[in-house]
């Protein structure tokens, strides 16, 4: 559910309103609520609630769904729960994007009330450089040293004895203590979330939060996209270097370090400890298990077991990767030998 420190929420409307905005084809069974106010996702939505089902992935999790109305397939009405409103649509995620756009508004920095907005807080000790800016409601732990040109938005709670680097852009995000943001590093702007609508491709609202913890450094240049309805979970005392982009709805653990130029794809779920060396690049919706390193310049297209290392492209078991690296060497080396003997 959109966070109120970072969302601002319109009135709640009626199911065949939000067929309307929509483009959808409204169906209703049982007895559905008449309001919805809030976009959630299939199974953290409630009565009040829509969501959306796209495809046959997901058809479990609709069966179990509490949303008071779904944007649905027409094949796939019959898999909702009872009580939920079908919104029937050929575009399930492009109508939602559309709903939730009328829902859910982002806050933004207020026009007026000057750089340092007179709702933020700060503990003592706190240390703001020139030209920082804080919008409302912004929250900074004792200790903490802001350097210049940072821009710090609507909501952002920061803890205590941390740093934020200059030219650092903060949205949409709860951070911990003695967290370390060097300069340039952005952190909450949307995710990549773009699908196809009817008048060509539309931008999926991202609606969740980013959420570092306690003890984290994040390197310059860096990005972590703010989660799509979720959040992205930064764990403890994880090390980001410079030039990392970190996707919407990323989970990574504990203890775990990410080399320079990595690239992590929405939905990835990272174990505690995990070392991925320097332009690693993980595809969506994958695992990286517990304790798993990923060699510099690896491609991870599949989930990795835990305590594994992984190396090449597409990525494998280290031990594979350098047996088969040797073959192809050692054939292209027998090709060109022989192609040799031809020429003489």
């Amino acid at each position: 559910m959109p966070d109120s420190r970072f969302f601002e929420t319109s009135e709640p409307l009626e199911l065949a309103t939000l067929a309307r905005i929509s483009g959808a084809t409204l169906q209703v069974f049982g007895s559905p609520p008449r309001l919805i106010g809030r976009a959630g996702e299939l199974l953290d939505a409630d009565e009040t609630c829509v969501t959306f089902l796209t495809g046959r992935r997901y058809l479990d999790q609709a069966c179990q769904t509490k949303a008071g109305a779904c944007f649905v397939e027409s094949a796939n009405v019959g898999a909702l729960s009872t009580g939920c409103a079908a919104l029937v649509t050929l575009s399930p995620l492009a109508a939602f994007a559309a709903a939730a756009n009328h829902l859910h508004k982002p806050r933004r920095h207020e026009a007026t009330g000057g750089p340092i907005h007179p709702t933020a807080r700060l503990e003592d000790g706190v240390v703001l450089a020139a030209n920082v800016v804080l919008g409302q409601d912004v929250t900074i732990g004792r200790g903490t040293y802001v350097s210049p040109g940072a821009v710090i938005g609507p909501g952002v709670c920061l803890g205590r004895d941390g740093y934020v680097g200059s030219n650092v852009t903060i949205g949409f995000a709860l951070i911990g203590d003695r967290v370390r943001i060097h300069a340039g590093a952005i952190i909450g702007e949307p995710g990549f979330g773009a699908t196809a609508g009817r008048d060509g491709l539309v931008d999926v609202p991202q609606l969740g939060r980013v959420i570092i913890q306690d003890g984290v450094t994040i390197g310059s240049g860096s990005c972590i996209d703010r989660g799509a309805i979720g959040d992205t979970t930064i764990g403890e005392n994880s090390k980001i270097d410079n030039m990392v982009q970190i996707g919407h709805n990323v989970v990574i653990g504990r203890n775990c370090v990410l080399a320079a130029h990595t690239g992590i794809s929405g939905s990835v779920v990272i174990g505690d400890g995990c070392q991925l060396g320097g332009r690693a690049g993980v595809a969506d919706h994958i695992n990286i298990g517990a304790g798993a390193r990923i060699a510099a310049a690896a491609g991870v297209m599949r989930s990795v077991p835990a305590g594994e290392s992984w190396g090449g492209y597409p990525a494998k078991p280290v031990k594979r990767w350098l047996r088969e690296t040797a073959l192809v060497a050692q054939l292209v080396r027998r090709r060109n030998e022989g192609d040799d003997r031809d020429d003489h």
